[in-house]
């Protein structure tokens, strides 16, 4: 008899509590992983990713989380595959709810990443989990700045030219910090593009 997978279940709403505990009040209890990214020792453009999940509705998720994963400003990834080095602290990943802010957003305070190499655009790679998910999502974030650096991008010119933008995330000046705004639309005429890892 041939055993297949273990079917997924379906995960929370109960997991952001326990993998990002601070946020939601147990400060007892640390996490690997909080929402500011920024760390002493990495230089670059100081920035914020913010947005809302919304589910086919179009309402705003209140049990998602987000978690993130970026290069440094220079392109560099910390991980032992990245031959190049990375910055001593700065690891590049995130983790935030969207159960505590009373808009249901999440927020991210990070640096700007650099392109990992000549081919690719500046980029963030997100996963999502939420209530519903059997399992979790996979999308990547782009800066609207960077339109140059999107066209060439072999990734983003993979998804159908009418969808390309709920991939690209809008920049805005709130009190001097570059915001970055990337809402993720879980189904629908906006849902977001989610690509098979």
């Amino acid at each position: 008899m041939k055993k297949g997978q273990t079917p997924s279940q379906t995960v929370g709403p109960y997991f952001a509590y326990g993998l990002t505990p601070e946020q939601y009040g147990y400060p007892s209890l640390t996490s690997i992983a909080s929402a500011d990214l920024r760390t002493p020792d990495v230089e670059g453009q100081r920035i914020r990713i913010e947005g809302r999940v919304f589910d086919g509705n179009g309402a705003a998720v209140n049990d998602a989380m987000i978690e993130i994963w970026q290069a440094d400003p220079e392109g560099r990834y910390a991980h032992p595959a990245d031959a190049r080095g990375g910055n001593i602290a700065f690891k590049g990943f995130g983790r935030c709810g969207t159960g505590t802010d009373p808009e249901h957003r999440f927020i991210f305070d990070s640096v700007k990443p650099g392109a990992v190499d000549a081919a690719q655009a500046p980029h963030v790679n997100v996963i999502v989990f939420m209530r519903g998910l059997l399992s979790h999502l996979y999308t990547r974030l782009y800066f609207a700045d960077e339109a140059e650096a999107n066209a060439k991008d072999p990734v983003l010119q993979s998804v159908p030219a009418e969808r390309r933008d709920t991939l690209i995330a809008q920049h805005e000046e709130a009190g001097g910090v570059a915001v970055y705004r990337f809402d993720i639309h879980m189904q629908g005429a906006r849902e977001t593009v989610f690509f098979d890892v």
